[in-house]
């Protein structure tokens, strides 16, 4: 008991040796510093042994749950000018000692003997912990600053220090949101900081968790609840087989859509010209604005009819229903795409990835022909719809044909001047990124990785900035009052297309809107902080960093910077063109239409055939007949 006592004693007197995690031991070096280390590293010294460390906080600055820290750390007695050894970190420690290490970068600093005492940080609460807003709970942010002394490290934590031109307390709260297919969570951010105590705090709590597919709209609505589409998605299948008894209509043509209830898009453009033409067909549209808007049970029937007995069937975008269908034989099922070019990985080319599909999936595998604008794709669009090669039609994208007619440009620009008068006198900034997230039902955007306020005061005098967000994404940007003269959501404007034409320079990320809008040789940004992940998640077809035809920014500083001073490099520009457009004539249409009216007859494939009717290859050689005699 005695014994016990006395060690009492002793910890009160000299304190407790700090734990590992806080002070490490070092290997002592011989010379002058030795002794001051031995004093250091024994238990003399308190916990965090704060009084080791000089520092400041110049800039401390929150925007949503992205937080940038930048200030100065140091030990006193151990001056140092070689950045590379000396780490700084910050420590988020919650009530349960479990700890999160967010590196700081060096900078350097006028400060004499301690030139690489400076430090730079962005932290963004969203995706800190794995991809994954920060786990709730409270946490101390703890400055840890690392120092090699000869043949060892000295370790120490503190608070961050003063804030520079601050004299009060600080508070500030923010909304978190994370989003996957059965769970989609809500969450409030809070950071204190305490002026008297020098220390900042962070708190994490759940605010609510909803699973999307439990909180589904019903017909109440509008919406079919999933059972009801999935009983009818039966219904249609048998529809179908009764419908397939019937002869094909030769001269049907039905368009189908679960993402437009508009003629719109290719659908417009085809139209037109099928009736210019004042061809023979007779057409029919069969129009959802989503595939969770509810069929009546006569619209089931009408769409089982057409699919069974229409020549052609046309899609512009992922159609669920018409999948499980096996196509007749002298039927074309043709997916015309609402993108263009091939950017990031999509359908089969995404096996294995996260929220690409199974090696037993039906989707897409059921197209007789699919549009593409390049024979240099060609390839990347039949592995990506898991069909052969010799389906896929490089006749260009007929929607891309608005970008060569001058008299329709003139008149959307004079269009939308009318519908979007806040654009007058301004020059446009279009932001069109994509989603994120593994489909529909996850779909996010990460607006925290922009900086509104510094875009504004920026930018605000001489532009106007337009939001076109992708339909997918569920979260909506939280934009202050002050900035409406600024900043406008145009994201329910259907046609894409029409915006580009206005805009004086695009940014986008890692969406397809970039191939129409080279079209215009326009300066355009890929704005893309999240790049390793995206990479890691998503996958492109080809090497970031060399397709893309503008300037890369990593930051919204680097953003500003490239909107004030917009560039084009037209080598690299023209050659992005030429690469994913066979033909720049405006006539994508045209040979589409010409391919319907001649049952996308190949034109050269007469000279296929050798005077005996025999089959030839390109090369020559003769291509036999299954298991008939040759002649």
């Amino acid at each position: 008991m005695l014994q016990r006592l006395k060690r009492i004693a002793r910890r009160v007197v000299y304190g407790r040796r700090a734990p590992v995690s806080d002070t490490q031991e070092l290997t002592e070096p011989t010379g002058p510093q030795s002794d001051a280390l031995e004093f250091m590293n024994s238990q003399r010294i308190a916990k965090n042994a704060e009084s080791l460390i000089k520092r400041q906080v110049t800039k401390l600055d929150f925007n949503s749950s992205y937080l940038v820290i930048e200030g100065s750390a140091w030990f006193e007695k151990y001056p140092e000018k070689d950045a590379e050894r000396i780490i700084k970190s910050l420590i988020l420690i919650n009530d349960q000692a479990e700890e999160i290490e967010i590196p700081l970068v060096n900078t350097t600093v006028e400060r004499p003997g301690f030139p690489a005492s400076g430090y730079h940080g962005d932290v963004n609460f969203s995706t800190i912990s794995d991809g994954k807003p920060l786990i709730p709970g409270t946490y101390e942010i703890k400055l840890q600053l690392q120092q090699y002394l000869g043949n060892g490290w000295l370790i120490r934590r503190t608070s961050i220090g003063q804030i520079v031109d601050t004299h009060q307390d600080l508070n500030y709260t923010t909304k978190m949101t994370s989003y996957s297919a059965k769970s989609n969570k809500s969450y409030s951010l809070i950071f204190r900081y305490s002026l008297a105590s020098q220390a900042l705090k962070v708190t994490s709590y759940k605010l609510s968790d909803v699973n999307p597919l439990e909180n589904e709209f019903t017909e109440d609505v509008g919406l079919d609840s999933a059972a009801m589409r999935a009983i009818k998605r039966r219904a249609l299948k048998l529809w179908y087989r009764w419908y397939c008894l019937q002869p094909i209509h030769k001269k049907q043509i039905s368009f189908v859509s679960d993402s437009r209830v508009t003629i719109s898009g290719n659908f417009e453009f085809i139209y037109q010209e099928l009736k210019r033409r004042n061809t023979d067909f007779k057409i029919s549209f069969y129009l959802k604005p989503s595939i969770k808007t509810k069929k009546s049970w006569k619209e089931v029937r009408t769409l089982a009819k057409a699919l069974a007995t229409s020549r052609y069937v046309i899609l512009d975008d992922f159609y669920p229903l018409v999948y499980p269908l096996h196509i007749r034989e002298n039927a074309d099922l043709i997916q015309v795409w609402h993108a263009v070019g091939a950017f990031k990985t999509f359908g089969y080319s995404r096996l294995g990835m996260p929220g690409g599909p199974k090696i037993q999936s039906l989707n897409h595998r059921n197209y007789t022909k699919a549009l593409v604008s390049s024979h240099n794709i060609a390839d990347k669009y039949a592995e990506g719809f898991g069909i052969a090669p010799d389906k896929i039609q490089p006749l260009g994208i007929p929607r891309t044909d608005i970008f060569f007619d001058e008299p329709k440009k003139q008149a959307i620009r004079e269009r939308l001047a009318h519908d979007l008068p806040f654009i007058k006198g301004k020059k446009v900034i279009l932001f069109a990124p994509t989603f994120r997230g593994n489909g529909q039902q996850s779909a996010y955007y990460p607006f925290e990785m922009l900086n509104f306020r510094a875009i504004y005061e920026a930018l605000h005098e001489d532009y106007v900035f337009l939001l076109k967000i992708h339909p997918f994404v569920q979260n909506k940007p939280t934009l202050p009052y002050e900035y409406s003269d600024f900043y406008y959501d145009v994201s329910d404007y259907r046609e894409i297309n029409d915006l580009l034409l206005v805009a004086d320079q695009l940014i986008t990320d890692y969406s397809s809107v970039c191939f129409e809008y080279a079209l215009l040789n326009r300066p355009m940004i890929f704005f893309a902080p999240d790049l390793a992940d995206y990479m890691q998640s998503r996958s492109f077809y080809f090497n970031y960093f060399d397709f893309i035809p503008g300037s890369l920014a990593e930051n919204t500083g680097e953003l500003i910077n490239q909107l004030q001073h917009p560039q084009v490099d037209q080598a690299k520009l023209d050659g992005f063109v030429n690469f994913f457009f066979d033909d720049l004539d405006g006539k994508s249409t045209a040979r589409f239409v010409d391919a319907l009216e001649n049952d996308f007859e190949d034109s050269n494939a007469a000279e296929l055939e050798n005077n005996d009717g025999l089959a030839i290859s390109e090369d020559g050689k003769i291509i036999p007949d299954w298991g008939k005699k040759a002649k």
